[in-house]
């Protein structure tokens, strides 16, 4: 492994020292954090961090919102916590292990190796639940979803999840599900507003060999598919009202009979119930039991509308273009302009909508710059200007800053001319000797900065991506991926 820091996160500046005079002890880097809320600094290191340590983040909601994203980063970085007093012992899919304090040295040695092995070894984690999406935003109404998640996940409650549709009401539920002690067990979804009334009971509890015409094999239904897991019954609103009764038995006994069979069977499986109607409409109006809802509604999650986090729109953004780009069918950049009409629009689709429309974009404009005259009319969205948050999470956002272009020119190629290019990006003048009387951005003008100096050294180094990043001291995945932040193209190398 090329990459030889170790990423120590953790509250106390005693353990923290400790920590890093045994880490450079083995001959490692220690890169150094204290605590969840100054971690995302140094979050663009990730690639080069051979392991990370967490330790004492504060509260145990941090410390499971901080391994969260450490994990599911795509960079891969193998996590082990931290076992002391005041350290939070989080039982949490994806950390290797766990390192009691004070820390030895053939332990720290063992956990490097075997945080070696991990990184050489194939992704299984997401060939094992290839459905899994993380939640993406980091709004207060979704850190409030993630920290309700974190509160309920380990538990054996019913979930009711509401919310408009295309919110991501089954992210919602196969986080529940991933995060839980049911992870290893099937998650099985079904729709209950996609499958006719008469054909329902069947599906949930199967059915025998001739229980009906047709019947000419038995089957499983979906409460045994999900058996030891978790069983999600999505648009639950939209059952009719037998089935209720029915499902209302199983949840209070437990047990139920395959369609035609007298045999019970043991429903060993955690329900997670969703709906985008008001259920207590449904109550009022007759169409919905009132007993079935209390059951199903012991620990309700509301998914907020995307036009209630505009600020998370970026993220989503970028998001679904890495999901594009993971399935080979191509990307695209967006820029400042665009994305602020995007997040201006209503969007009474929500993240359905979104993705929908980038999509579309990826496909109109493959491996171009889309400007706010290039989306459909429909989201072209004038107005004032954005909240500062908002503005801010554009400008800055480093999770979007790859595709999310910094300027609204398209760059066409790498061997584009000074005057193919924003001013603001290749002239000489972005070298500067004093601070202007009127200041300027900062990470607009590195960024700039940034752009020239890797195009000189693609320049000098005719193309060959391998040699420019010598050049430049940086992995070539790195600069590849740099390339595509500013818009650099190369015909081949």
């Amino acid at each position: 492994m090329s990459a030889n820091n170790v990423l120590v996160i953790e509250t106390d500046e005693q353990r923290r020292e400790m920590l890093s005079t045994l880490i450079a002890f083995i001959n490692c880097q220690p890169l150094e954090v204290n605590g969840a809320d100054a971690w995302p600094e140094v979050i663009d290191e990730l690639d080069d961090v051979a392991m990370a340590i967490v330790g004492d983040c504060g509260d145990k909601h941090q410390t499971k919102q901080l391994l969260r994203e450490l994990v599911n980063h795509e960079a891969r970085v193998p996590v082990f916590t931290l076992e002391c007093p005041n350290c939070e012992v989080v039982d949490f899919p994806g950390v290797l292990g766990s390192l009691r304090f004070p820390i030895k040295y053939p332990q720290l040695s063992n956990a490097l190796q075997q945080a070696t092995f991990y990184r050489g070894q194939p992704r299984q984690r997401d060939q094992v639940t290839p459905s899994f999406r993380v939640l993406v935003g980091n709004s207060p109404a979704m850190k409030s979803v993630q920290k309700m998640i974190d509160q309920v996940s380990d538990s054996e409650a019913n979930v009711l999840i509401l919310g408009e549709s295309g919110t991501g009401k089954e992210v919602v539920a196969r986080n529940l599900h991933y995060y839980s002690s049911r992870r290893e067990k099937p998650f099985v979804p079904v729709n209950c507003g996609a499958i006719p009334g008469e054909l329902l009971e069947s599906e949930l509890f199967g059915h025998e060999k001739g229980a009906f015409t047709g019947a000419i094999t038995a089957r499983k239904g979906r409460f045994e598919m999900a058996e030891g897991g978790t069983l999600f019954l999505d648009e639950i609103g939209d059952m009719p009202m037998p089935m209720q009764v029915k499902l209302l038995r199983v949840l209070q006994e437990r047990t139920y009979e395959r369609v035609g069979s007298n045999k019970t069977q043991v429903a060993n499986v955690r329900v997670i119930a969703a709906t985008h109607r008001n259920l207590e409409d449904q109550i009022k109006d007759g169409k919905f039991r009132e007993d079935l809802f209390y059951r199903l509604n012991v620990f309700p999650i509301e998914m907020p509308a995307l036009r209630e986090r505009p600020e998370d729109i970026p993220l989503l953004i970028n998001e679904l273009i890495k999901r594009i780009e993971h399935e080979n069918r191509g990307t695209v950049r967006l820029t400042p302009a665009a994305i602020g009409s995007l997040c201006r629009f209503a969007w009474p689709g929500n993240v359905r909508e979104l993705a929908n429309v980038v999509e579309r974009l990826v496909i109109l404009y493959p491996y171009g710059t889309v400007d706010f005259d290039d989306l459909p009319e429909k989201y072209r969205v004038e107005g004032d200007e954005l909240p500062d948050v908002i503005a801010e999470i554009i400008a800055a956002t480093p999770a979007s800053a790859n595709r999310i272009a910094p300027h609204s020119q398209q760059v066409e190629s790498d061997t584009a001319t000074p005057d193919d290019a924003p001013d603001t990006v290749i002239t000489p003048q972005a070298v500067i000797d004093n601070l202007p009387e009127d200041g300027l951005d900062l990470k607009e003008h590195l960024a700039n900065l940034e752009y020239l100096l890797i195009k000189q050294a693609l320049d000098e180094a005719s193309g060959v991506v391998a040699h420019a990043a010598q050049r430049l001291k940086m992995r070539r995945t790195t600069l590849v991926e740099k390339m595509r932040k500013y818009g650099i193209q190369r015909d081949g190398e």
